[in-house]
Formats: structure tokens, sequence, C-alpha cells
């Protein structure tokens, strides 16, 4: 059975207080993973599916709880192999055990009832599901809706494009609204965006990052420590978004209800609530 959403206007500064700068790291590396704990990034996400070999999973596995032996100075996650393959149970029964972790990224999920497993066999876990097919998007916001745990969704853009036989960076724009839409509807905070797999292109980052910034995202995944400035620079506001909130918050203040501002703008009370979380961000820095 689905569990009730939670009514999204409960907390509407959800999104303010989440991470922006999700940092992926391969398990099998432990200087590596040491190394992104001081990069800079919100939360550091070890992986142990997509960027280790089958033959190192247990020695993956091992570093993990290794790096975890004692509480990192950043949140980690750990992005466990898919749920139906046969290295998720060792990924989960060693991670459930590690009490400095702070949260599972559960790939290729496509079902609720694969977020509820995962919840029964993981208990304290906060949970994390990527989208990355065409079922796992039509199934959005049931996933996300799926168990309590559940904090978060967010597309796994390179299968889901694989997945849809789509070319054009465009023809995601329906699964990134449609993912975006269903974190809302599910008093979630508003997905990251997926990483941007070339990491020297930081100009097509910017890019990308201001596209996702329009369609409702916030913040993304990374897989080089170079790549998080860019993602904090396009999603924290500019001096003149900052400028624009601040005069509509004091023109509300001195007359309450809708209005028009002499430069033209007409504000209501959903245009000071999106002033106040302009400036709600820009207090992150």
């Amino acid at each position: 059975m689905t569990t009730r959403a939670p009514d999204p206007t409960d907390h509407p500064d959800e999104t303010t207080a989440a991470p922006l700068t999700w940092l992926y790291v391969p398990g099998d590396r432990p200087g590596t993973m040491a190394k992104a704990l001081a990069a800079g990034a919100d939360v550091v996400v070890v992986d142990l599916e997509d960027a280790v070999a089958p033959d190192r999973k247990e020695y993956a596995r091992a570093a993990t709880a290794d790096l975890l032996s004692e509480r990192p100075p950043v949140p980690v996650h750990v992005r466990v192999n898919a749920l139906d393959g046969p290295e998720s149970a060792a990924d989960l029964h060693v991670l459930a055990a590690l009490p400095a972790l702070a949260g599972l990224r559960l790939p290729k999920v496509c079902s609720p009832a694969q977020v509820r497993r995962t919840a029964h066999n993981t208990p304290r876990l906060p949970l994390y599901a990527l989208l990355e097919s065409a079922l796992a998007v039509e199934h959005a916001y049931a996933i996300a809706t799926a168990h309590p745990a559940l904090r978060g969704i967010a597309l796994g853009e390179t299968d889901l494009r694989a997945d849809l036989g789509v070319r054009e960076d465009a023809g995601l724009d329906w699964p990134r609204s449609r993912v975006v839409l269903a974190a809302r509807a599910a008093g979630l905070a508003a997905p990251p965006q997926s990483v941007h797999p070339d990491v020297r292109d930081l100009a097509g980052l910017a890019a990308s990052c201001a596209r996702g910034r329009a369609l409702g995202f916030f913040g993304r995944a990374a897989i080089h420590p170079r790549q998080l400035p860019v993602i904090e620079a396009a999603y924290l506001p500019t001096p003149e978004e900052i400028e624009r909130a601040e005069s509509v918050i004091e023109a509300a203040a001195v007359r309450p209800g809708a209005q028009a501002l002499p430069d033209g703008r007409f504000i209501d009370t959903a245009v000071v609530a999106g002033a106040h979380r302009t400036l709600a961000l820009a207090r992150r820095t």
C-alpha cells in the first residue's frame, strides 16, 4: 500500500536546507575517498555500483566500511548495487551495521515495492531512489511516496538516455519535469540534477545547471571536485536576484497584499514567498 504523501506546504524551506552538491567517488579507492571528504561537497556519495568492477565489489565494501568506521566530516551516502542483482544483499548487510552512514542511494529503482523492501532491511537509514528507466519515470510519484524512509528521488540520466534512445538533451526535458513534479507533490526536496559526464567542460556544465535550475532542480551530483564551484555558482542567487528579493520583501512589509512595484513588477503572496526562499539560499554562503 502506498504511503500517503505529506502536504508539501508543511515544509516550505525544505529545499533551501537540502544538500546542493553531491560528489561521487569510487568505493574501491580509499585514497580518493579520503580526499573527497575534504573537497567541499555537501554530501560524498561512495559508489559501489557502476564505478566498481565486478571483481572489486567485495574490496569496495570493505573499504567503505573502513571509511565509515569513524564519523566523517561531511555526510556520506553509499550507492549500492542494483537491487535486483547479486551484489545488493551483501551491500545492505555490510552497510546496515555502519552508524556513521548518512544514507543509501538506490540505483535503477522502478517500483515502490523495491523501496519498501530496502526500508524493511535497513530500518534506520534514509533512502534516495534513482530513476533510470521509462518505467521508473512512469512510477515516479508512487516511488516518491512508497515509504517514510525515502527522502529524495533523482534521475540517472545515462541509463535513461539508453533506455529511451534519446540523442538530444531536450529529449529528457519531460522526464526531468516529471521527476521535479513528483518530488514536490510527495513533499520531498527538489531533486538534484544528474551528473555532467565531461569533467573538463565547465562551460557546458554551467549552461546545463542553468537549464536545470529553470526546470526546478536544486543542486547537482558531481564526479570531480572541479565541478563543485560551478554547481554552487549556478544554483545560489546572484547579487541581482538578492537585490530584487530584498525589494519585494521591503515592499510587502510596508504594504501587505498584492501590489505593483514602481519598476512594474507585480507581487503577491507567492512572489513574497519566493523572495524569502531566495534570501534563505543566499544565507547558505
